[in-house]
C-alpha cells in the first residue's frame, strides 16, 4: 500500500485553512445582523425593524392592539419611520412568582419575567424570510400561567428560532391582559365594561386578527394558522375554538396539558366583581374609580374576592382547577361552554392535537419523602382520597402501567389527562376533522431525575429547544433526539393537519373506540386505551370544571 506523507508545514496550512473556514461558518451562524436597513417589514401600523440570527428574522415587542383598562382592545396607534422591534415588550402585570423562592424550580425553569406594564399587547415573530412572497405555515403560541400569569417570553423554550429554522415556519408568541386586568367582570355596572370579563380573550382575538392582516409580509400564510398552547395556553386554545369572533382566524389547534372543557359562569364572575368593589370600598355607582386604582391594590382586592366566592362555590358543589380569573360565558363573546356538552360546532372542521405529560404537577418533585416511599406508605397516603377503594385504584394503575414503583402511584397526573381524553372523545364524536392524542412520558435526568415528566416538560421538545433549555431537559442525546421527533410532528401538523412523520410509528386519529395515543419517550410507540380503566375510576373522584 502506498503511503502519502504531508509535510508538517503543509498540513498546518491545509488543516488551519479548513479550521478557519469552519470557524468562519460558525461565526456566521451565530452572527447577529441588525443594521438599520436590515429585516425591515411594513405592517398596517408602520414599518418595523428586527434582526437576523442563525438565518432567522426576529421581531419582538410589536404592538398588535391597545386598550384602556377593562375595555375591549382597539387598533394600535400608527407610527412614522421605522420602529425598532428587537427587544421583548412589556409583560402584563401579575402577582409575585413564588417559584423563585425554590432554588430547584428557579434553576430548572429559568424564567424571564420581563418588565410589567399595562400597555402589554405585543407580538414576537421568528421567520426564515420576509417580503419574499412565500406562504409558510404560521404557528401562534399561547403561553401558560392560567389566566393569571406568564408571558410570551417567560421560558427559554419559547424562543422560536429553532422551530422556525427547522420547519420553514413562522412562529409567533404574544402577551395579553391577565388576572384582574383581563377577566374582572364589571358588566353589571356600566356599559363601557360590558366585555371586561373577557377582555383578555378579546386580546387573543385581536392578536389573531393582527396576524391575519400582517403575517404575509413576514413570509407567513394567513390561510394556514395553527394555534398551540400549554397549560393555561391550552385552555386559551380550547376557548378560542368556541369563540365566534375567532372563527376563520386559525385552521388547526394544539392543546398541551390544558383541555379546558368549562370556564367561568357569570353567576360567579359577577360575584367576584361585587366582592372586589366591597374590598376596595367602592360603591357600584363609583365603579369607574377602578380605572385609576393602583394595580397592586386592584389585584389584592380581586384575589381576596376570589377566595371568598370560591369558598361559597365549593359549598354548592363546585370543584375547579381554575376559578376566578378566566373567560366568562356571557352569551356574547363566549356564548356557551367550550366543550360542554359537546365540542363547538364552529370548529368542527379544525384538526386538533391534544395531550399531556405523564406526571404534570409531580408531587415527589416538591415533597422529597415521596421519592422513595414504600408501597405500604403510598397506599396509606392514597387512602386519604380513595378510602376503602384504594386497592381498586392500584389495580387500575397497574393495568395501565405494569412496571411501576410506589412513587408512581402518587406522581401520576390525574387532573389533566382525564380532561384531555374527554376533550378528544368529544372532538372525535363530531365526525369532522381528525383529532390526535399524545402522552409525554420522557423523564428528565436533571437534578437526579426529580423533575420526571413534569408540567411544561414537553415544551422544549415541541420548540426543538432541548439544548436551549437544558436546565430542564439536561440537553443530552436522548433529549435532542426526542426534540427532533416531537418538533417534526408539530411542524407536520401545522403544515398538513396530520402529525405523522417518518420517524414515528403509525399515528392514527383518536376515537373513543380506538383510544390511539402516541407515547413520546426514548422509544416512541402507540398505545390504545391503555389507561381506560384508570380514567374511568378517577372520574368518580373529579377535580374539574363547573
Amino acid at each position: 500500500m502506498n503511503k502519502i506523507f504531508i509535510p508538517a508545514m503543509m498540513a498546518a496550512v491545509l488543516f488551519g485553512a479548513c479550521s478557519s473556514k469552519a470557524s468562519a461558518e460558525a461565526v456566521a451562524q451565530n452572527e447577529i445582523i441588525s443594521a438599520s436597513d436590515t429585516a425591515v417589514v411594513e405592517t398596517q401600523s408602520g414599518k418595523v425593524a428586527g434582526y437576523i440570527n442563525k438565518g432567522i428574522h426576529t421581531y419582538k415587542g410589536i404592538p398588535y392592539a391597545k386598550a384602556k383598562r377593562f375595555c375591549a382592545p382597539e387598533a394600535p396607534d400608527k407610527w412614522e419611520g421605522v420602529r425598532s422591534s428587537r427587544a421583548y415588550g412589556p409583560t402584563c402585570p401579575q402577582g409575585k412568582r413564588t417559584g423563585w423562592y425554590s432554588d430547584e424550580q428557579a434553576f430548572a425553569f429559568d424564567w424571564d419575567d420581563g418588565y410589567p406594564d399595562e400597555n402589554c399587547l405585543r407580538v414576537n415573530i421568528w421567520t426564515p424570510g420576509v417580503n419574499d412572497g412565500k406562504k409558510r405555515p404560521v404557528m401562534v403560541w399561547l403561553h401558560g400561567g392560567g389566566y393569571s400569569a406568564g408571558s410570551g417570553q417567560e421560558l427559554p423554550s419559547y424562543d422560536g428560532t429553532n422551530l422556525a429554522k427547522k420547519g420553514d415556519v413562522v412562529v409567533v408568541t404574544l402577551n395579553h391582559r391577565l388576572n384582574a386586568l383581563g377577566f374582572l367582570d364589571l358588566s353589571a355596572y356600566d356599559a363601557k365594561y360590558s366585555h371586561s370579563g373577557n377582555a383578555g380573550l378579546l386580546d387573543l382575538v385581536a392578536a389573531l386578527q393582527w396576524v391575519n392582516r400582517n403575517i404575509e409580509a413576514f413570509g407567513g400564510d394567513p390561510g394556514n394558522v395553527t394555534i398551540f398552547g400549554q397549560s393555561g395556553g391550552g385552555g386559551k386554545v380550547s376557548t378560542l375554538l368556541a369563540t365566534p369572533a375567532a372563527k376563520g382566524l386559525f385552521h388547526k389547534a394544539i392543546v398541551q396539558s390544558g383541555s379546558m372543557l368549562r370556564t367561568m359562569e357569570q353567576k360567579y364572575s359577577r360575584k367576584i366583581a361585587e366582592q372586589t368593589l366591597a374590598e376596595l370600598g367602592v360603591s357600584p355607582a363609583q365603579v369607574s374609580k377602578l380605572d385609576a386604582i393602583p394595580y397592586e391594590q386592584l389585584l389584592a382586592a380581586g384575589e381576596a374576592a376570589i377566595k371568598k366566592v370560591r369558598a361559597e362555590a365549593e359549598k354548592e358543589g363546585i370543584r375547579s382547577f381554575i376559578f376566578g380569573w378566566a373567560p366568562v360565558v356571557d352569551n356574547d363573546i363566549l356564548p356557551a361552554q367550550p366543550f360542554d356538552p359537546a365540542a363547538p360546532e364552529q370548529s368542527k372542521d379544525i384538526p386538533m392535537l391534544i395531550g399531556t405529560t405523564k406526571h404534570e404537577f409531580t408531587a415527589s418533585t416538591y415533597v422529597p419523602k415521596f421519592r422513595n416511599i414504600s408501597a405500604e406508605d403510598a397506599k396509606g397516603f392514597l387512602a386519604n382520597k380513595y378510602g376503602d377503594r384504594v386497592d381498586e385504584f392500584i389495580a387500575a394503575y397497574k393495568k395501565a402501567y405494569p412496571d411501576f414503583k410506589p412513587q408512581d402511584l402518587i406522581d401520576i397526573d390525574l387532573v389533566f389527562r382525564p380532561g384531555a381524553v374527554e376533550q378528544g372523545q368529544l372532538k372525535a364524536a363530531q365526525k369532522g376533522a381528525p383529532v390526535y392524542m399524545y402522552l409525554f412520558t420522557w423523564e428528565s435526568p436533571v437534578m437526579d431525575g426529580i423533575l420526571r415528566s413534569t408540567h411544561c416538560m414537553d415544551i422544549p421538545f415541541v420548540f426543538n429547544n432541548a439544548d436551549r433549555h437544558s436546565s430542564m431537559t439536561g440537553g443530552g442525546a436522548d433529549a435532542l433526539k426526542l426534540a427532533d421527533e416531537m418538533s417534526s410532528a408539530w411542524i407536520n401538523f401545522a403544515r398538513t393537519g396530520n402529525p405523522q412523520t417518518d420517524s414515528l410509528p403509525t399515528w392514527e386519529p383518536y376515537s373513543r373506540e380506538s383510544g390511539a395515543t402516541m407515547i413520546f419517550d426514548r422509544k416512541c410507540k402507540v398505545v390504545r386505551n391503555h389507561d381506560k380503566d384508570l380514567m374511568s375510576f378517577v372520574r368518580e373522584f373529579p377535580l374539574r370544571g363547573f
